[in-house]
């Protein structure tokens, strides 16, 4: 009901929105993890929470081991229900990270032995077991890292915020506009307008031309393959990429190198 699954089967995996907290334990293989700012790295035994409301790019790195992971998604109704009968008191300590390191402890190494005999599937548990182990893994994630209970039990909406910055931060993520004016605390029409009057462009333009920009940046001055810069600048396919960078420069992406 809750449990999320990912497609394991490429290397390359596409941006992700997750709209509720999501606790990641990688139980075989390993990932790179790039949230507009930082990149992560994450292997067998580590655990991490993904912060709701956020944007991230997913990349499986080569390993011995097929990258497994074990994944617990809290939605907000299970939170509330949570807070209800576990009336913690807030930490005080915020955090604006979008991707939290989840400590390692004689408790987490117990629980995720314990949750393994309850899986149906990948991702998938059984039924009734699902509200004990949620509970249970809640539990100790606020016994070990208090300053969680903070941003577990926060539940008002979005805010608005700067739309100038959070573009220039985010401009490389393919998503729609709803879900950027989401992001940015606007309906999509007051998003439009506010991009119109900062950018003096649409958003569409702007994200293509923005992306292109830096593209010929990394291909002129740093070298780098079209091939391998694609998909990291937002576009579907390398031919999409290669059609627009002439529109806009007169030459392909390998006339440039």
């Amino acid at each position: 009901m809750r449990s999320i699954a990912e497609n394991t089967t490429t290397n390359i995996l596409k941006e992700q929105f997750i709209p509720d907290h999501v606790f990641i334990y990688v139980a075989k293989g390993a990932l790179r993890i790039f949230d507009g700012d930082t990149n992560y790295i994450f292997k067998s035994g580590d655990a991490f929470l993904a912060r709701k409301n956020r944007l991230a790019k997913y990349e499986l790195l080569e390993d011995k081991d097929p990258f497994e992971p074990i994944l617990f998604c809290f939605d907000e109704p299970f939170l509330k229900e949570f807070q209800a009968k576990h009336p913690y008191k807030k930490s005080g300590s915020k955090t604006n990270k979008a991707l939290i390191n989840i400590e390692k402890s004689v408790f987490l190494t117990s629980f995720i032995k314990s949750v393994k005999p309850y899986y149906k599937d990948v991702m998938e548990l059984d039924a009734d077991f699902e509200d004990l182990k949620y509970e249970e893994l809640v539990i100790i994630l606020l016994k070990q890292q208090p300053e969680l209970i903070d941003l577990l039990f926060d539940f008002a909406p979005q805010q608005k915020i700067n739309l100038e910055a959070y573009m220039n931060k985010n401009y490389t993520f393919n998503v729609n506009l709803e879900r950027f004016s989401i992001l940015t605390g606007r309906s999509l029409s007051a998003f439009k307008r506010d991009f119109k009057t900062i950018f003096n462009e649409t958003p569409n333009r702007w994200l293509v031309k923005k992306r292109l920009e830096e593209a010929h940046l990394l291909i002129s001055k740093k070298k780098q393959k079209p091939s391998d810069i694609y998909l990291d600048l937002g576009f579907e396919s390398l031919s999409h990429f290669s059609v627009a960078f002439k529109k806009l420069f007169g030459i392909t992406p390998k006339e440039l190198r």
